[in-house]
């Protein structure tokens, strides 16, 4: 199996069993094979590898553990691209994938930058794009062809500014990575805030590939503000900043820290030690949500990659946006235009997601879901992040606070 390349088809033994007919020459007539190809762009290397690699394993699990469930005769091929974290090497493999390669579908993307840089191409091609990370909010007004399967940082970065004035939580500081999404964390979070009365005293943006977080941490201690919103995309930065907040002593002076679920993903908490004990975030996903679909999928994903790996929101959202091109595929049996996709893909719905259940609003071609809030705990010798509120139904704030201009 190459790199770029992997190709999962349905009923291997089946398949197995035609190759051997056809090589004795049995007079079988065979069906008429419907052949899907996905264009799976990816970030296997750059910033973003580590969120990448959970991406994939979500998908390449729903692929192994449903691939039975296609049409006869249908088989669909996965050809992986690597964007290596940068916009101009995304839009150059969706170029290729659309022109050469032909493919049925866009798939994935990790990066909002990535994705609005391939957004157009969806439209000329008329070639739809399944988002199942890229969280910019306004990335699927740039192409009708464009759905979202994942959730935007407006879902649980508004909701959790609202929540921390609750807490009677006045003043509050923004520390976001300097590129789309940490924008939308922190534009949502500072919208919620001050318009339930807070105030902003101070925000900061930094490198988004190579940040400093010791000045960062040293300006929200310097500010004394009652609590500070800090985004990173996830991964190793998580934990490094993680680990300069508790370093720097800035939760021990009083100063309380909120975030999305990017500070605190599943599979980083092992390399996290006490750090963020006690921490409340927002979010869609958590390995530790007692619902059936999830128990079964964590079950299946132990399984699959060992008791000490861990799936996480980008896990999740890669199996669920797998799901919908199943689900696409078994309603058309394979046979369908890019324009029939996109009607299908925008109106899907299920309560089968480890997320709870989830639906695409057709209006705006984004995700509709549940936002929980949790908190970090020790739980049965290890840190999980236990929901303890639920946002029901949440529908991207943004897009009703932007209406498109007509």
């Amino acid at each position: 199996m190459t790199f770029d390349t992997m190709r999962f088809k349905a009923g291997w033994g089946a398949l197995l069993a035609l190759a051997v007919m056809g090589a004795v020459g049995a007079a079988v007539p065979a069906a008429a094979d419907t052949h899907i190809k996905i264009g799976f762009i990816n970030s296997y290397s750059g910033f973003l590898a580590q969120p990448g690699d959970e991406m994939d394993k979500g998908v390449a699990l729903y692929v192994k553990e449903h691939e039975k469930e296609l049409p006869p005769g249908v088989t669909i091929e996965v050809i992986k691209r690597d964007d290596t974290s940068t916009p101009e090497v995304a839009r150059r493999e969706a170029q290729e994938l659309i022109t050469r390669d032909h493919v049925n579908l866009l798939f994935g993307l990790v990066s909002s930058p990535n994705a609005a840089a391939i957004a157009p191409l969806t439209a000329q091609a008329k070639v739809p794009l399944l988002i199942t990370n890229a969280a910019g909010a306004g990335i699927t007004r740039i192409s009708p062809y464009v759905v979202r399967v994942s959730f935007t940082l407006w879902q649980s970065g508004l909701p959790m500014g609202q929540w921390a004035v609750k807490q009677g939580w006045k003043k509050a500081f923004v520390a976001i990575s300097d590129f789309i999404p940490g924008h939308d964390a922190g534009d949502a979070f500072k919208k919620g805030f001050t318009d339930a009365g807070g105030q902003i005293v101070g925000e900061i943006a930094f490198s988004p590939t190579t940040p400093d977080f010791p000045p960062v941490v040293q300006r929200i201690r310097d500010a004394k503000p009652d609590v500070a919103f800090v985004w990173v995309p996830g991964g190793t930065q998580a934990t490094s900043i993680m680990k300069t907040i508790n370093d720097l002593g800035v939760r021990k002076a009083g100063i309380n820290i909120l975030s999305t679920q990017d500070l605190v993903v599943d599979e980083e908490l092992p390399n996290m030690g006490t750090a963020p004990v006690g921490l409340i975030t927002a979010g869609n996903y958590s390995e530790d949500a007692d619902r059936p679909a999830n128990k079964a999928f964590v079950a299946e994903w132990k399984k699959a990659y060992g008791d000490k790996s861990h799936p996480d929101f980008l896990s999740a959202d890669g199996w669920d946006g797998m799901m919908a091109v199943f689900d696409l595929i078994k309603a058309t049996k394979g046979s369908f235009t890019g324009d029939q996709a996109i009607a299908f893909l925008s109106h899907w719905k299920t309560d089968k997601s480890p997320r709870g259940p989830i639906s695409i609003d057709p209006q705006t071609r984004d995700i509709v879901q549940n936002i929980y809030i949790r908190r970090t705990e020790m739980k049965n010798g290890h840190l999980a992040n236990v929901e303890f509120d639920t946002i029901p139904d949440v529908k991207d704030p943004w897009k009703e606070l932007n209406p498109p201009k007509k």
